[in-house]
């Protein structure tokens, strides 16, 4: 909990100005004896992710320089975060979005979108990303919509070093940061924060994380591309893995520009279980919940921390929520009902089990019924066609109903010799109302 005298009390003008500011968390359990292991946390932006700022950074490009028109139809391929961050922020400044998302992503994340306004158009899981991205961009030409290009516009990887760098290097002043361990998707992140360390912390040695069954970057082979820096094939090395978000079927030109400006000082592969077993290490032993893409990287840290010197400073991306991977391997095995051991805990007092029934239910409420001399006053003032009247019930223990022409007869059951009546000035029928 902040002290009082940290509490910020800041108001926004919309929802986009949340984004980016996330916190910087140090590791108390899971590190070895001596690191100084931290983590930057971006589930604290307003949708949960680091894509949130390349939404943002990206829309706002593209408003500044008139490459995306007022109402004009925004279409992206994602793997589902960047489309949630895009349609947030579509739906705060008013653009339609249609997504284009391969099937084998979490289901989670197309709600997500479709709850925030988006159109989501799937792919086929055999088209990989590549297919994704081909059916954004002849969506693109078809119908005239602006096409974000987030692995290779140069907004993305700018929003990086405007924000994220700079919160970093606000954390870790006077080149007190040893290392920096990221993956990569978009390169954004990569390119940008690289960017920003590199200037003012030049110490600061940049570690890449990837996936060990589809080691693009550590295979050496080139991409292949268009005129346009987009991928024209799928990677000869990409397999399918575990981290959404990581890796896609191919490097991206703004990750490709990070390793030809020799911003990258290692890579490291990343097996996929062990991306899971610290993504759960992490929310049980730290409290950070995050999703399988953070436990990655954080594997990644781990092993430049059990390698570096006492006192060595390390900062870890995490970029997500573990909320975007219920339906995939995290949560595998948490069982939605109560385990053997949680039952046992039930039975360990007598009530309120499921095992046997607790206190007998309360008796039935006596119905009450109303006395002759009520009834035959309501029927005789119902009859009476000269003055309509409404009826209601005087006391919480009866109900009413409101006639039509909205005159008024009441009754009350601990008060049945109670009754008013007066003529209204309406003169239609009365419509009938009866006590329950």
């Amino acid at each position: 909990m902040p002290e009082s005298g940290n509490i910020s009390g800041a108001r926004y003008d919309n929802i986009l100005g949340t984004v980016g500011n996330t916190p910087v968390i140090r590791i108390n359990k899971l590190g070895p004896p001596g690191i100084n292991l931290f983590v930057k946390s971006e589930a604290f932006n307003p949708m949960s992710s680091v894509k949130d700022r390349l939404a943002l950074g990206i829309i706002e490009h593209a408003e500044k320089t008139g490459a995306l028109k007022p109402g004009q139809t925004v279409v992206e391929a994602t793997s589902g975060n960047t489309g949630i961050g895009l349609a947030m922020v579509c739906a705060q400044k008013g653009y339609p979005l249609v997504v284009t998302m391969a099937e084998s992503f979490s289901v989670e994340r197309r709600k997500l979108m479709r709850f925030l306004g988006a159109k989501v158009v799937l792919t086929p899981a055999a088209e990989k990303g590549t297919g994704m991205l081909n059916k954004a961009i002849e969506l693109a030409e078809k119908h005239g919509w602006f096409l974000t290009r987030q692995f290779e516009n140069e907004a993305n990887a700018d929003m990086h070093y405007r924000t994220t760098g700079q919160e970093i290097l606000a954390a870790f002043p006077d080149g007190e940061l040893d290392y920096w361990v990221t993956g990569y998707g978009t390169g954004g992140t990569l390119k940008g924060v690289a960017k920003a360390l590199n200037e003012k912390s030049p110490g600061t040695q940049i570690i890449v994380c990837e996936p060990d069954n589809s080691a693009l970057l550590g295979s050496g082979k080139r991409q292949l591309r268009h005129d346009n820096g987009s991928p024209s094939v799928s990677h000869e090395a990409f397999r399918p893995h575990l981290m959404q978000g990581w890796t896609p079927d191919f490097v991206s030109k703004l990750t490709e520009d990070a390793l030809k400006e020799e911003y990258v000082d290692q890579v490291v592969p990343i097996e996929g279980q062990e991306a899971v077993r610290l993504s759960r290490a992490l929310a049980q032993q730290e409290g950070i919940f995050v999703g399988i893409s953070a436990g990655a990287t954080f594997s990644g840290a781990l092993q430049v921390a059990t390698k570096a010197p006492e006192g060595t400073t390390i900062l870890c991306m995490l970029p997500d929520t573990g909320e975007r991977y219920l339906s995939t391997p995290l949560f595998e095995g948490i069982s939605e009902e109560m385990t053997e051991e949680e039952m046992g805990i039930s039975k360990s007092t007598p009530g309120y089990r499921f095992d046997k029934p607790s206190a007998a239910p309360p008796a039935a409420a006596e119905e009450v019924k109303p006395e002759p001399e009520a009834v035959s006053y309501m029927e005789e003032a119902i009859a009476d066609t000269e003055q309509p009247v409404v009826m209601f019930a005087l006391g919480g223990a009866s109900s009413a109903g409101l006639c039509a022409n909205s005159s008024i007869v009441s009754a009350s059951r601990t008060a049945p010799s109670t009754w008013i009546r007066w003529p209204t000035r309406k003169t239609t029928r009365a419509a009938s109302c009866a006590l329950r």
